[in-house]
């Protein structure tokens, strides 16, 4: 008789530890899941990042390549890349 309460006790906690495991399993796969959503989001922005950057380094190389004159380079530099004369100060209107 106690070998069949020793067997049902063991047989029950062995359903419950698969259970729990299962549960800990599916917790996980929806962890990794978001996890890899978020970094297919951020490839895709890093992406869009490199197209831009790409589009303006081309633009940069034909304004050197086509010897565009010192004022469009400037403005390249202060407008596209944010570079300013040594000395010059910016102020940023936050206002907006």
């Amino acid at each position: 008789m106690t070998d069949k309460i020793k067997l049902k006790r063991s047989s029950f906690m062995t359903r419950v530890i698969l259970v729990a495991l299962l549960v800990y399993m599916a917790i996980t796969l929806l962890s990794l899941r978001s996890q890899i959503q978020e970094a297919q989001a951020d490839l895709e922005s890093y992406q869009t990042q490199i197209e831009q950057q790409e589009q303006t380094n081309a633009q940069l190389q034909s304004a050197v390549e086509n010897g565009a004159a010192e004022e469009e380079l400037e403005d390249i530099a202060r407008y596209k890349l944010g570079l300013v004369e040594p000395g010059e100060k910016v102020f940023y209107d936050i206002t907006n």
